[in-house]
């Protein structure tokens, strides 16, 4: 998907011209150090355990790296090093747990970090529309009104992407404001729901975007299950208790 960074503008280019910040619309052609799947995410997926979890039989669990410090601060700077090429102007973490990514990343760019949370969490906020996940529907998340500003250019971060339900709840608040979505940044990426065939009976994140007028707006992810094979051991007496939340 990306590439090996093209260093010829540094070399060839005034510097006012390496600088510029790329157009979301051909972000996708714009050159980068990390690829998905590359030799820092085969690495890094062995901390990425999966369980079987409200009834899902591959449940990856991010807290298998950040017990490893070492881990979790090698993909904060594969974020890091991205967003820093592409410019932005703020990162949005969404419920709960890009809240546990977005900070480290937003302090590293130094950027302002915006909480996306469920509703009837903060005050002065607005919200998007009830949306479907992977694990039943959802109400809107929400973001204070003025913490997007018109045309600031917002990172959204979270854990993962499935079917893309919760990231376009975000994408959408960032519109309501006047901003723009530079990328969708998750650690995990799931591309069996991009556009998977009808006869599979899966949601498909493309026909989503496009129904929501979204589907200009970029997703990244580091690590798809295509390396994410590291099955967890289960203790004797495991039970799938995960919860709706």
């Amino acid at each position: 998907i990306e590439q090996i960074i093209d260093k010829s503008c540094l070399e060839n280019s005034p510097s006012e011209s390496c600088n510029t910040k790329p157009d979301p619309s051909t972000m996708s052609a714009v050159k980068k150090t990390y690829a998905q799947d590359g030799d820092e995410a085969r690495q890094i997926a062995q901390y990425l355990p999966y369980f079987p979890f409200k009834g899902i039989p591959r449940f990856y669990d991010i807290g298998g790296f950040l017990e490893k410090p070492e881990v979790f601060q090698q993909i904060v700077d594969i974020f890091v090093e991205r967003y820093n090429e592409i410019g932005i102007d703020s990162v949005a973490g969404l419920d709960a747990r890009g809240f546990i990514l977005g900070p480290p990343i937003a302090l590293a760019l130094k950027k302002p970090f915006i909480m996306m949370r469920k509703q009837g969490k903060m005050p002065n906020a607005i919200s998007s529309d009830a949306y479907d996940t992977e694990y039943g529907k959802r109400t809107g998340l929400t973001v204070q009104k003025d913490k997007v500003k018109k045309g600031d250019r917002v990172l959204i971060i979270d854990d993962l992407v499935a079917t893309g339900g919760t990231l376009s709840s975000a994408i959408n608040l960032v519109h309501m404001l006047g901003g723009e979505v530079v990328e969708c940044a998750c650690v995990v990426e799931l591309k069996m729901f991009i556009d998977p065939s009808e006869e599979s009976g899966l949601p498909s994140r493309t026909k989503l975007f496009k129904s929501s007028n979204i589907n200009h707006v970029p997703v990244w992810g580091l690590i798809s299950e295509d390396v994410l094979t590291n099955e967890a051991t289960l203790p004797e007496g495991y039970v799938d208790d995960g919860e709706e939340h």
